[in-house]
């Protein structure tokens, strides 16, 4: 069994180091070879970690011919928008590399299983491999993860067939136990939980099985904004009604977009343009000068964003968030509706 984990600037150690403890030791308790390994897109050499930029060890480079298991980790550093040492950005930078291209085979290939550990998930969520899969991630990265069109799943681990993911860093021991038992064996894994003195916490999330009574799909849980209709005209009409060049600063990157804004039946109508890709505005409220919708960005990454913004007068500026990460809008009126 190849068992690949991979190396990226800024990594997190514990992310890495629980698992291969824990496949090192399996190797002890069956006969089948386990050739476990640190590897990273430049091969062998060091690769500084997240914490303290601690230098590691790597024995080798990403191998797409050695099928079996390829394990992401998540990334170590702040949480501070716009800070370059920032998670986000490291992962990120991880997904720009040959190791984005790498993990977007790795997910196609019916002979590899991708693993992740933490902000692993959305590091394959940024390479556009993981949309309407079951997935988790760090608890404070749960709702990025679903806004990139991931289904995250509140667990400690989750098993989608070829992709098992680990919630927060701790969980890597917990995926690795569970990685053995799967493909070892509950026996195997048993001895080396007895080895470590460690029981694996929790059951492990399938989506198999009946049911449970009252259940509610994270679908059923976005409730829609209702605006009501009415023959009144919205007091700042004029003011929305236009073409707007705007930049969103995100952490990882700035969006250019153009909107052209209307109201209509007191209501507001939108459409997003972006390198030439056009998108309608979803969800939309126009309340005063507070105008709120979701929309869906590719660039970056894809993500679906939640934006709040305010007119005054022909600047608009406000934010637009997936889950805990923020983006800064700004931008200002270059049309009025209907000019030339």
């Amino acid at each position: 069994m190849n068992i690949q984990i991979t190396l990226f600037e800024g990594f997190d150690l514990l992310d890495v180091v629980a698992p291969y403890e824990v496949f090192s030791a399996a190797n002890q308790f069956t006969e089948e070879e386990i050739d476990v390994r640190f590897v990273s897109v430049d091969g062998e050499g060091d690769v500084l970690s997240g914490i303290n930029d601690f230098p590691f060890k790597v024995e080798g480079k990403l191998d797409a011919s050695k099928k079996g298991i390829v394990l992401i980790p998540g990334a170590s550093g702040s949480m501070i928008d716009g800070d370059t040492d920032s998670i986000p950005m490291k992962l990120k930078k991880a997904s720009e590399t040959e190791m984005g291209d790498f993990i977007r085979e790795a997910v196609k290939d019916p002979e590899m299983t991708v693993a992740s550990v933490c902000g692993g998930s959305l590091l394959i969520a940024m390479t556009g491999s993981i949309e309407g899969r079951n997935v988790v991630t760090h608890h404070m990265g749960m709702d990025l993860l679903a806004a990139t069109g991931a289904n995250a799943v509140n667990a400690r681990v989750v098993d989608d067939g070829d992709i098992i993911s680990g919630a927060g860093v701790t969980s890597g021991l917990d995926l690795a136990i569970y990685v053995v038992e799967r493909e070892l064996g509950p026996r195997i894994a048993y001895e080396v939980e007895r080895l470590f003195q460690y029981e694996k916490r929790g059951i492990v999330w399938k989506s198999e099985g009946a049911l449970p009574i009252g259940y509610n799909s994270i679908e059923s849980n976005n409730e829609e904004i209702t605006v009501t209709e009415t023959s009144e005209s919205h007091p700042l009409q004029e003011e929305i009604e236009g073409t707007w060049e705007v930049t969103i600063s995100t952490p990882i990157g700035e969006i250019n977009v153009t909107y052209e804004l209307e109201i209509k039946d007191n209501k507001l109508i939108g459409i997003a343009v972006t390198d030439g890709d056009q998108s309608e505005l979803e969800k939309t409220e126009a309340i005063g000068n507070r105008l709120k919708w979701k929309q869906q960005v590719k660039k970056p990454m894809k993500l679906n964003l939640n934006f709040d913004v305010s007119i005054n007068g022909n600047t608009l500026e406000g934010q637009a968030k997936a889950g805990m990460i923020s983006s800064k809008l700004k931008g200002s009126k270059v049309f009025n509706k209907g000019a030339v």
